[in-house]
């Protein structure tokens, strides 16, 4: 580890990286030198983010896959068992906005993928990983979360209720891990960022007037270099 370097010799896994927050965060935490395991659907864009990484001359290795396919994340957690045999960071970005409505509108299909990325994949994800987190030494969990999560806002109660259940299960697995290893969980809300669920969230709003997802790459990428007590929970500023 050096102060140019201070994750150097770190493995990271970054969820729905393909692009805004986790492709900004991959790229921060390959800068400050993990090898950063990236994943998301689309492996084309995966690439891109991967050959950007490499051009900096950091490290990373793509794993496209969808993480709401029954077995995707215990064949990760394999890959990455036999590869380095540890995972220092996890950082659980990926997440589906449902389409924006009332609670008695609410459209099922679409609610049942939220739930199914945003809420149970998380759960097999720390499932699946917390062996090779504890066996870091220093594992290190983090969260992106919403406000609407902690205060209920009319027309967003599918993603809302998705984002609740995403908070309790960091909450209860940072309290369950706390004193019996060295696993230490934050959970983050980015605020307003300029990312495509954003825009989809809000088609009228001028992008250029909200923060750029580089900011959340960046304080991530201190919050983990700097280290943080268990539970620690923030919301990035504007």
């Amino acid at each position: 580890m050096s102060a140019e370097k201070p994750l150097a010799g770190r493995v990271a896994l970054v969820t729905g990286a393909s692009r805004g927050i986790g492709a900004a965060t991959a790229k921060a935490l390959a800068a400050a030198g993990a090898h950063v395991v990236i994943t998301a659907r689309k492996a084309r864009d995966l690439e891109d983010v991967e050959e950007a990484i490499h051009q900096a001359g950091g490290a990373a290795t793509i794993a496209p896959m969808d993480l709401t396919e029954s077995d995707s994340i215990a064949r990760l957690a394999t890959a990455v068992t036999e590869r380095w045999d540890k995972l220092d960071i996890l950082v659980i970005n990926a997440a589906i906005l449902p389409q924006l409505s009332p609670v008695t509108q609410i459209e099922q299909k679409a609610f049942n993928q939220a739930l199914t990325l945003n809420v149970l994949a998380t759960q097999v994800l720390l499932a699946s990983f917390d062996p090779l987190l504890k066996r870091s030494g220093r594992g290190r969990v983090i969260g992106l979360t919403s406000s609407v999560g902690a205060e209920p806002r009319a027309y967003w109660g599918a993603y809302g209720a998705t984002k609740a259940a995403f908070d309790t299960l960091l909450s209860c697995y940072a309290q369950e891990v706390e004193r019996i290893s060295e696993t230490r969980v934050a959970i983050l809300d980015p605020g307003a960022s300029r990312t495509q669920m954003r825009a989809r969230a809000y088609p009228g709003e001028d992008p250029q007037t909200v923060k750029a997802p580089e900011v959340v790459g960046e304080r991530i990428r201190e919050l983990l270099t700097a280290d943080f007590l268990t539970s620690h929970r923030e919301r990035i500023s504007p």
